[in-house]
């Protein structure tokens, strides 16, 4: 090994050894964890080796609707927050006096804290004894009948759920949408214009090939971070999703740790290598859907 390669192994070195020991070696712990059955926390023993514990979580119900749940936040929130962060970034693209203050305005959300925001959608939704909240208000102006978002039907909650997503990750998703459109070369816009090209096309032919690599980026990203969404949901429904209904994967392992339900490690350890085969799947099919448009 010659002295650069050394060097460049000994920068290295300080992330190798923080991913090791914070990333590697729980994964591991946790897999041999999911194998353990009966495992005690206090004593730390287990009477056995199998794969009851991915059994007993597959056969949950409470997990099954936690893996519903995830599923149905995945598929909605993530094309539409890229969607319409595009649409927004375009426009702000197009937008010369003040194109600062509005990306200012729709960072604004990004920086706030999640459970404030939360708090903000559940008084927006949610029914009291005093009031019906302002969504409802809203709807009886339209001449609809009030719904209970937050203790109401489950397709209402879901619908709330999927908004205050939306509306939390759409920020960062602007931002990077725009820095990569301001990337463009004018070059390829004026070829275009000279050649009487019309907007639709030059958008689909010159502006999405040139930052479709931002987009499958936010897609994978969006992919990761909905399947790991928890703290969302807590903040509009409170700490017993189960409950409610709206437990997402990473609450029934939390659960299953600290909740209610809790001093079950290996069914949480068994749950998060499932949410850790999920994620991995679908993110190397994101990678592979996105190195064969690259070739092409």
């Amino acid at each position: 090994m010659d002295n650069k390669s050394m060097k460049g192994w000994l920068y290295l070195l300080p992330a190798i050894l923080f991913l090791g020991v914070f990333m590697v070696y729980p994964l591991i712990d946790v897999f041999v964890y999911s194998f353990e059955e009966g495992y005690n926390s206090a004593s730390q023993t287990f009477f056995g080796i199998g794969k009851y514990n991915y059994s007993y979580v597959l056969h949950d119900t409470y997990f099954l609707q936690a893996v519903k749940n995830t599923f149905i936040l995945v598929i909605i929130t993530v094309p539409l927050s890229t969607g319409i962060a595009l649409l927004i970034s375009l426009g702000l693209n197009h937008i010369k006096p003040l194109k600062e203050l509005f990306q200012t305005v729709y960072f604004l959300p990004y920086v706030t804290n999640t459970l404030a925001v939360g708090l903000v959608f559940m008084i927006f939704f949610k029914k009291t004894a005093y009031s019906d909240g302002m969504i409802n208000l809203l709807i009886h102006a339209f001449g609809g009948n009030s719904v209970d978002f937050i203790d109401g039907p489950y397709w209402a909650k879901m619908f709330v759920l999927c908004f205050y997503t939306i509306w939390i990750v759409m920020p960062f998703k602007i931002l990077i949408l725009t820095s990569a459109l301001a990337s463009v070369s004018k070059v390829y816009y004026n070829a275009a214009k000279v050649d009487g090209t019309r907007p639709f096309r030059i958008f689909y032919k010159i502006t999405l090939p040139m930052i479709s690599p931002m987009i499958f980026y936010l897609v994978i990203t969006g992919f990761i971070g909905a399947f790991k969404a928890y703290s969302d949901a807590v903040a509009l429904f409170g700490t017993d999703l189960n409950a409610a209904g709206m437990n997402t994967m990473v609450g029934y392992i939390y659960d299953m740790l600290y909740g209610n339900s809790g001093g079950y490690p290996s069914y949480a350890s068994a749950a998060a290598i499932i949410l850790f085969a999920i994620v991995l799947t679908i993110t190397v099919i994101n990678l592979m859907i996105s190195s064969k448009r690259s070739v092409k």
